[in-house]
Protein backbone atom coordinates (compact mmCIF):
# COMPACT_ATOMS: atom_id res chain seq x y z
CA UNK A 1 0.00 0.00 0.00
CA UNK A 2 1.40 3.61 -0.57
CA UNK A 3 0.03 7.06 0.43
CA UNK A 4 0.59 10.24 -1.17
CA UNK A 5 -0.59 13.85 0.13
CA UNK A 6 -1.24 15.94 -2.72
CA UNK A 7 -2.99 19.15 -0.45
CA UNK A 8 -3.26 20.57 2.66
CA UNK A 9 -6.28 23.23 3.59
CA UNK A 10 -4.06 26.32 4.60
CA UNK A 11 -7.01 27.47 7.18
CA UNK A 12 -7.39 23.83 8.85
CA UNK A 13 -6.15 20.45 9.20
CA UNK A 14 -7.81 18.77 6.30
CA UNK A 15 -5.68 16.97 3.91
CA UNK A 16 -6.21 15.34 0.12
CA UNK A 17 -4.28 11.94 -0.58
CA UNK A 18 -3.96 9.20 -2.95
CA UNK A 19 -3.59 5.40 -1.55
CA UNK A 20 -2.95 2.79 -3.73
CA UNK A 21 -3.62 -0.77 -2.75
CA UNK A 22 -3.86 -3.77 -5.17
CA UNK A 23 -6.83 -3.49 -6.14
CA UNK A 24 -7.14 -0.21 -6.85
CA UNK A 25 -6.41 3.02 -5.95
CA UNK A 26 -8.77 5.41 -3.55
CA UNK A 27 -8.65 9.44 -3.20
CA UNK A 28 -9.10 11.00 -0.06
CA UNK A 29 -10.72 12.16 2.04
CA UNK A 30 -13.07 9.07 1.79
CA UNK A 31 -16.22 7.78 2.36
CA UNK A 32 -16.40 3.54 2.78
CA UNK A 33 -20.38 2.15 2.52
CA UNK A 34 -20.34 -0.75 5.17
CA UNK A 35 -21.08 -4.41 3.66
CA UNK A 36 -21.35 -6.17 7.06
CA UNK A 37 -21.54 -9.56 5.45
CA UNK A 38 -20.21 -9.46 2.09
CA UNK A 39 -23.29 -7.03 0.95
CA UNK A 40 -24.08 -3.15 1.09
CA UNK A 41 -27.62 -3.31 1.87
CA UNK A 42 -30.09 -2.89 -0.76
CA UNK A 43 -27.48 -1.69 -3.26
CA UNK A 44 -25.79 -4.01 -5.72
CA UNK A 45 -22.12 -4.02 -6.79
CA UNK A 46 -22.55 -2.16 -10.13
CA UNK A 47 -24.15 0.45 -8.84
CA UNK A 48 -22.21 1.23 -5.86
CA UNK A 49 -19.42 1.51 -8.83
CA UNK A 50 -21.18 3.10 -11.40
CA UNK A 51 -23.76 5.48 -9.47
CA UNK A 52 -22.46 5.79 -5.99
CA UNK A 53 -18.91 6.00 -7.41
CA UNK A 54 -17.79 4.10 -4.14
CA UNK A 55 -13.61 3.60 -4.33
CA UNK A 56 -13.55 1.31 -1.15
CA UNK A 57 -15.92 -0.89 0.80
CA UNK A 58 -15.84 -2.36 4.43
CA UNK A 59 -16.70 -6.46 5.26
CA UNK A 60 -16.67 -7.96 8.56
CA UNK A 61 -15.02 -10.59 10.23
CA UNK A 62 -17.32 -11.75 12.94
CA UNK A 63 -20.14 -11.38 10.68
CA UNK A 64 -18.39 -13.12 7.30
CA UNK A 65 -16.32 -15.76 9.73
CA UNK A 66 -19.75 -17.01 11.08
CA UNK A 67 -21.56 -16.95 7.97
CA UNK A 68 -21.26 -17.69 4.77
CA UNK A 69 -18.07 -19.35 6.52
CA UNK A 70 -14.25 -18.98 5.58
CA UNK A 71 -14.21 -22.14 3.78
CA UNK A 72 -16.75 -21.25 1.51
CA UNK A 73 -15.01 -17.52 1.31
CA UNK A 74 -11.33 -19.39 0.90
CA UNK A 75 -12.55 -21.66 -1.73
CA UNK A 76 -14.20 -18.81 -3.68
CA UNK A 77 -10.63 -17.32 -3.86
CA UNK A 78 -11.66 -14.63 -1.34
CA UNK A 79 -14.12 -12.05 -0.42
CA UNK A 80 -13.47 -9.87 -3.94
CA UNK A 81 -14.29 -13.14 -5.99
CA UNK A 82 -16.78 -14.23 -3.58
CA UNK A 83 -18.97 -11.11 -4.07
CA UNK A 84 -17.63 -9.61 -7.47
CA UNK A 85 -16.26 -6.15 -5.92
CA UNK A 86 -13.10 -5.87 -7.74
CA UNK A 87 -11.97 -2.46 -6.10
CA UNK A 88 -10.34 -2.30 -2.51
CA UNK A 89 -11.95 -3.58 0.83
CA UNK A 90 -11.19 -3.07 4.04
CA UNK A 91 -12.24 -5.52 7.19
CA UNK A 92 -12.84 -4.65 10.81
CA UNK A 93 -11.79 -7.07 12.90
CA UNK A 94 -15.06 -7.83 14.82
CA UNK A 95 -13.66 -6.12 17.98
CA UNK A 96 -16.80 -3.82 18.19
CA UNK A 97 -19.49 -6.85 17.06
CA UNK A 98 -18.31 -8.75 20.41
CA UNK A 99 -18.11 -5.35 22.33
CA UNK A 100 -21.37 -5.44 20.91
CA UNK A 101 -22.59 -9.00 22.76
CA UNK A 102 -21.73 -8.00 25.84
CA UNK A 103 -24.27 -10.29 27.73
CA UNK A 104 -22.52 -13.49 25.73
CA UNK A 105 -18.97 -12.97 25.82
CA UNK A 106 -15.65 -13.17 27.94
CA UNK A 107 -12.51 -10.96 27.51
CA UNK A 108 -9.49 -12.62 28.59
CA UNK A 109 -5.59 -11.90 28.19
CA UNK A 110 -6.24 -14.74 25.32
CA UNK A 111 -8.47 -13.44 23.42
CA UNK A 112 -12.79 -13.08 23.55
CA UNK A 113 -14.93 -16.43 24.09
CA UNK A 114 -18.50 -15.40 22.70
CA UNK A 115 -21.57 -17.16 21.37
CA UNK A 116 -22.99 -16.77 17.65
CA UNK A 117 -25.77 -14.69 18.04
CA UNK A 118 -26.97 -16.97 15.21
CA UNK A 119 -27.06 -20.00 16.63
CA UNK A 120 -25.34 -20.14 19.75
CA UNK A 121 -22.13 -21.61 19.05
CA UNK A 122 -19.13 -20.77 21.06
CA UNK A 123 -15.75 -19.34 19.63
CA UNK A 124 -12.46 -17.84 20.26
CA UNK A 125 -11.39 -14.81 18.35
CA UNK A 126 -7.77 -14.60 19.59
CA UNK A 127 -5.15 -11.83 17.75
CA UNK A 128 -3.60 -14.59 16.32
CA UNK A 129 -6.81 -15.66 15.01
CA UNK A 130 -8.38 -12.46 13.49
CA UNK A 131 -5.41 -12.33 11.67
CA UNK A 132 -5.67 -15.51 10.11
CA UNK A 133 -9.80 -15.16 9.71
CA UNK A 134 -8.20 -11.49 7.59
CA UNK A 135 -6.33 -13.79 5.81
CA UNK A 136 -8.84 -16.16 4.91
CA UNK A 137 -11.51 -13.03 4.10
CA UNK A 138 -8.63 -11.30 1.71
CA UNK A 139 -9.14 -7.94 2.28
CA UNK A 140 -6.81 -5.02 1.21
CA UNK A 141 -6.78 -3.21 4.46
CA UNK A 142 -7.55 -5.29 7.96
CA UNK A 143 -7.52 -4.36 11.33
CA UNK A 144 -6.02 -4.98 14.38
CA UNK A 145 -8.10 -6.78 17.15
CA UNK A 146 -9.23 -4.36 19.90
CA UNK A 147 -11.53 -3.97 22.67
CA UNK A 148 -14.14 -0.77 21.97
CA UNK A 149 -14.71 0.27 25.60
CA UNK A 150 -18.06 1.54 26.14
CA UNK A 151 -18.78 4.93 26.82
CA UNK A 152 -19.68 6.21 29.88
CA UNK A 153 -16.38 4.34 30.92
CA UNK A 154 -14.16 4.10 34.43
CA UNK A 155 -10.29 5.11 34.49
CA UNK A 156 -9.25 1.83 35.67
CA UNK A 157 -11.25 -0.24 33.09
CA UNK A 158 -10.13 2.05 30.12
CA UNK A 159 -6.18 1.75 31.31
CA UNK A 160 -6.78 -1.83 31.71
CA UNK A 161 -8.36 -2.45 28.38
CA UNK A 162 -6.28 -0.19 26.30
CA UNK A 163 -2.94 -1.96 27.94
CA UNK A 164 -4.38 -5.58 26.65
CA UNK A 165 -5.34 -4.04 23.12
CA UNK A 166 -1.94 -2.95 22.92
CA UNK A 167 -0.57 -6.30 23.87
CA UNK A 168 -3.10 -7.84 21.60
CA UNK A 169 -1.61 -5.20 19.23
CA UNK A 170 1.57 -6.73 19.28
CA UNK A 171 0.57 -10.02 18.65
CA UNK A 172 -1.47 -9.01 15.63
CA UNK A 173 1.89 -7.49 14.20
CA UNK A 174 4.00 -11.03 15.26
CA UNK A 175 1.26 -13.33 13.14
CA UNK A 176 0.79 -11.00 10.29
CA UNK A 177 4.45 -10.10 9.89
CA UNK A 178 5.09 -13.94 10.01
CA UNK A 179 2.20 -15.38 7.79
CA UNK A 180 1.54 -15.10 3.79
CA UNK A 181 -1.36 -13.68 2.15
CA UNK A 182 -3.23 -16.35 0.21
CA UNK A 183 -4.86 -14.55 -2.76
CA UNK A 184 -1.03 -12.97 -4.20
CA UNK A 185 -1.03 -9.52 -3.47
CA UNK A 186 -0.56 -7.34 0.24
CA UNK A 187 -2.43 -6.90 2.94
CA UNK A 188 -1.78 -4.32 5.19
CA UNK A 189 -2.70 -3.66 8.98
CA UNK A 190 -3.71 -0.60 10.59
CA UNK A 191 -3.54 -0.49 14.63
CA UNK A 192 -6.64 0.79 16.44
CA UNK A 193 -6.51 4.18 18.92
CA UNK A 194 -8.34 3.67 22.35
CA UNK A 195 -8.50 5.11 25.30
CA UNK A 196 -11.86 6.49 25.78
CA UNK A 197 -12.26 9.90 25.86
CA UNK A 198 -9.65 10.41 28.78
CA UNK A 199 -6.71 12.60 27.28
CA UNK A 200 -3.78 10.93 28.78
CA UNK A 201 -4.68 7.66 27.24
CA UNK A 202 -5.57 8.75 24.43
CA UNK A 203 -2.15 10.23 24.11
CA UNK A 204 -0.70 6.92 24.80
CA UNK A 205 -2.06 4.97 22.66
CA UNK A 206 -1.74 7.19 20.17
CA UNK A 207 2.14 7.35 20.65
CA UNK A 208 2.06 3.55 20.78
CA UNK A 209 0.22 3.19 17.94
CA UNK A 210 2.78 5.35 15.84
CA UNK A 211 5.80 3.89 17.65
CA UNK A 212 4.54 0.46 15.36
CA UNK A 213 5.18 2.10 11.96
CA UNK A 214 2.62 0.23 10.05
CA UNK A 215 1.10 1.63 6.91
CA UNK A 216 -1.90 3.43 7.93
CA UNK A 217 -3.35 3.82 11.10
CA UNK A 218 -7.38 4.05 12.86
CA UNK A 219 -8.88 5.83 15.85
CA UNK A 220 -11.70 3.49 17.33
CA UNK A 221 -13.60 3.74 20.33
CA UNK A 222 -15.52 7.21 19.15
CA UNK A 223 -19.21 7.63 17.87
CA UNK A 224 -20.35 5.04 20.84
CA UNK A 225 -22.40 7.97 23.17
CA UNK A 226 -20.07 10.25 23.74
CA UNK A 227 -20.99 14.44 22.78
CA UNK A 228 -19.74 15.23 19.05
CA UNK A 229 -16.95 17.90 21.15
CA UNK A 230 -15.61 14.87 23.20
CA UNK A 231 -15.51 13.28 19.98
CA UNK A 232 -13.56 16.04 18.06
CA UNK A 233 -11.44 16.88 20.84
CA UNK A 234 -10.04 13.20 20.68
CA UNK A 235 -9.72 12.93 17.04
CA UNK A 236 -7.59 16.68 17.25
CA UNK A 237 -5.38 15.52 19.41
CA UNK A 238 -4.72 11.80 19.03
CA UNK A 239 -4.23 13.26 14.54
CA UNK A 240 -2.17 15.79 15.93
CA UNK A 241 -0.18 12.89 16.99
CA UNK A 242 -0.66 10.00 14.41
CA UNK A 243 2.11 10.15 11.43
CA UNK A 244 0.91 13.11 9.11
CA UNK A 245 2.66 11.18 6.45
CA UNK A 246 -0.04 8.13 6.31
CA UNK A 247 -3.37 7.27 6.13
CA UNK A 248 -5.89 8.35 9.52
CA UNK A 249 -9.27 6.07 9.21
CA UNK A 250 -11.70 7.45 12.21
CA UNK A 251 -13.35 4.38 12.51
CA UNK A 252 -18.02 4.28 12.88
CA UNK A 253 -18.04 8.05 11.97
CA UNK A 254 -20.57 9.26 10.76
CA UNK A 255 -23.07 11.99 10.30
CA UNK A 256 -21.83 14.34 7.48
CA UNK A 257 -21.49 17.27 9.84
CA UNK A 258 -19.23 14.45 11.67
CA UNK A 259 -17.31 13.76 8.88
CA UNK A 260 -16.68 17.35 7.59
CA UNK A 261 -15.72 18.86 10.79
CA UNK A 262 -13.24 15.60 11.36
CA UNK A 263 -11.61 16.08 8.21
CA UNK A 264 -10.70 19.27 9.60
CA UNK A 265 -8.69 17.98 12.04
CA UNK A 266 -6.64 15.94 9.93
CA UNK A 267 -8.89 12.48 9.24
CA UNK A 268 -8.74 10.70 5.85
CA UNK A 269 -11.76 8.00 5.84
CA UNK A 270 -14.75 7.16 7.46
CA UNK A 271 -17.48 4.77 7.73
CA UNK A 272 -20.60 4.24 9.05
CA UNK A 273 -23.91 2.31 8.50
CA UNK A 274 -25.81 5.86 9.13
CA UNK A 275 -26.67 6.18 5.25
CA UNK A 276 -27.73 2.87 4.73
CA UNK A 277 -29.29 2.28 7.89
CA UNK A 278 -31.47 5.77 7.86
CA UNK A 279 -32.19 5.53 4.28
CA UNK A 280 -34.57 2.62 4.78
CA UNK A 281 -36.23 4.22 7.38
CA UNK A 282 -37.05 6.84 5.10
CA UNK A 283 -34.66 9.67 6.49
CA UNK A 284 -32.82 11.43 3.15
CA UNK A 285 -29.30 13.07 3.33
CA UNK A 286 -29.74 15.78 0.61
CA UNK A 287 -27.00 18.93 -0.31
CA UNK A 288 -29.91 20.81 1.00
CA UNK A 289 -30.60 18.74 4.19
CA UNK A 290 -32.25 16.54 5.95
CA UNK A 291 -35.61 15.05 4.53
CA UNK A 292 -37.68 12.13 6.40
CA UNK A 293 -39.68 11.25 2.73
CA UNK A 294 -42.22 9.23 4.85
CA UNK A 295 -44.01 12.83 5.80
CA UNK A 296 -47.31 13.68 4.05
CA UNK A 297 -45.76 17.00 3.17
CA UNK A 298 -43.78 15.38 0.49
CA UNK A 299 -46.67 13.40 -0.72
CA UNK A 300 -47.22 15.26 -3.55
CA UNK A 301 -43.52 16.69 -4.03
CA UNK A 302 -42.49 15.61 -7.75
CA UNK A 303 -39.41 17.28 -7.88
CA UNK A 304 -36.39 14.88 -7.97
CA UNK A 305 -34.86 13.51 -4.47
CA UNK A 306 -31.52 15.80 -5.26
CA UNK A 307 -31.28 17.97 -8.51
CA UNK A 308 -27.82 18.37 -7.93
CA UNK A 309 -26.24 15.10 -7.29
CA UNK A 310 -24.73 12.97 -10.42
CA UNK A 311 -26.68 9.47 -9.07
CA UNK A 312 -28.94 8.09 -11.30
CA UNK A 313 -31.68 7.64 -8.49
CA UNK A 314 -30.98 10.92 -6.96
CA UNK A 315 -32.52 13.09 -10.15
CA UNK A 316 -34.54 10.19 -11.55
CA UNK A 317 -37.40 9.71 -9.10
CA UNK A 318 -39.38 11.53 -7.60
CA UNK A 319 -39.47 12.33 -3.28
CA UNK A 320 -43.27 11.44 -3.82
CA UNK A 321 -42.57 8.27 -5.32
CA UNK A 322 -40.33 7.54 -2.90
CA UNK A 323 -42.47 8.09 0.15
CA UNK A 324 -44.77 5.88 -1.50
CA UNK A 325 -42.51 3.20 -2.16
CA UNK A 326 -41.48 3.77 1.77
CA UNK A 327 -45.18 3.71 3.01
CA UNK A 328 -45.68 0.81 0.58
CA UNK A 329 -43.30 -1.21 2.57
CA UNK A 330 -41.46 -1.79 -1.19
CA UNK A 331 -38.54 -3.19 -1.21
CA UNK A 332 -37.42 -0.47 -4.38
CA UNK A 333 -37.63 1.76 -1.31
CA UNK A 334 -34.72 0.53 0.29
CA UNK A 335 -33.25 0.23 -2.78
CA UNK A 336 -33.62 3.76 -3.60
CA UNK A 337 -33.00 5.69 -0.61
CA UNK A 338 -30.18 3.36 -0.11
CA UNK A 339 -28.46 4.37 -2.92
CA UNK A 340 -29.69 8.06 -2.91
CA UNK A 341 -27.97 8.19 0.94
CA UNK A 342 -24.64 6.50 -0.37
CA UNK A 343 -24.55 8.97 -3.57
CA UNK A 344 -24.76 11.47 -1.31
CA UNK A 345 -22.06 11.10 1.18
CA UNK A 346 -19.98 9.70 -1.44
CA UNK A 347 -20.95 13.31 -3.52
CA UNK A 348 -20.05 15.35 -0.12
CA UNK A 349 -16.31 13.52 0.58
CA UNK A 350 -15.99 14.30 -3.20
CA UNK A 351 -16.81 18.11 -3.06
CA UNK A 352 -14.44 17.92 0.21
CA UNK A 353 -11.23 16.81 -1.52
CA UNK A 354 -12.12 19.89 -4.46
CA UNK A 355 -12.50 22.62 -1.56
CA UNK A 356 -9.07 21.22 -0.03
CA UNK A 357 -7.54 21.11 -2.97
CA UNK A 358 -8.24 24.82 -3.94
CA UNK A 359 -7.38 26.31 0.09
CA UNK A 360 -11.06 27.01 0.83
CA UNK A 361 -11.86 24.30 2.66
CA UNK A 362 -12.77 25.98 5.72
CA UNK A 363 -15.70 28.39 5.13
CA UNK A 364 -16.62 25.93 2.91
CA UNK A 365 -17.51 23.43 5.58
CA UNK A 366 -18.57 26.29 8.21
CA UNK A 367 -21.72 26.93 5.51
CA UNK A 368 -22.29 23.44 4.29
CA UNK A 369 -22.59 21.80 8.19
CA UNK A 370 -25.27 24.74 9.33
CA UNK A 371 -27.13 23.82 5.80
CA UNK A 372 -26.97 19.63 6.11
CA UNK A 373 -27.93 19.40 9.38
CA UNK A 374 -31.07 21.52 8.69
CA UNK A 375 -34.14 19.36 8.98
CA UNK A 376 -36.38 20.34 5.93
Amino acid sequence: MKFDLVAHDPGTKARAGHLTTAHGAIETPIFMPVGTAGTVKAVGQRELKDDVQAQIILGNTYHLYLRPGLDVLQAAGGLHKFNGWDRPILTDSGGYQVFSLSGTRKIKEEGVTFRSHIDGSKHLFSPEGVMDIQRRIGADIIMAFDECTPWPCEYDYARRSLDMTHRWLKRCIERLDTTEPLYGYEQTLFPIVQGSTFKDLRKQSAEFIAEQGRAGNAIGGLSVGEPAELMYEMTELVCDILPADKPRYLMGVGTPANILENIALGVDMFDCVMPTRNARNGMLFTTQGIINVGSKKWATDFSPIDEELGGHVSTFYSKAYLRHLIHSKEILGAQIASQHNLTFYLWLVKEARKQIMAGTYGPWKTVMVEKLMRRL
